[in-house]
């Protein structure tokens, strides 16, 4: 079964990948982890943001951006409603776009 059927797949990453709290997490690299653009990892962080998921304190010009404790709460939720669905979804590790994987399979 298709977790995306009960949550979506680029905002599910993007708090999961928060869990993570050995690395300081930037919304550059939030987008890069969970595979999606700067702008809709910012978009869904602001909406976060104003429903207190989520903190951000500015740096210069760019903002860490942390989990609240309901953040917290949600993302572990969040973690082991997509274990029980079957569909673990590791923010780190990208799967390969098709033509990437035909490309890696020519070279073999």
């Amino acid at each position: 079964m298709d977790s995306q059927i009960i949550v979506k797949g680029k905002q599910s990453r993007l708090l999961l990948a928060l869990r993570d709290q050995s690395q300081s997490w930037y919304i550059s690299s939030l987008a890069k982890a969970s595979g999606t653009t700067y702008v809709h990892a910012c978009n869904f962080l602001n909406t976060c943001e104003s429903m207190g998921i989520v903190q951000s304190e500015k740096h210069g010009k760019i903002k860490l951006i942390k989990l609240t404790e309901k953040g917290t709460k949600l993302a572990d939720a969040l973690a082991a409603l997509t274990t029980m669905i079957g569909q673990v979804q590791q923010p780190q590790q990208q799967k390969p776009q098709p033509a990437e994987q035909k490309k890696q399979e020519q070279k073999q």
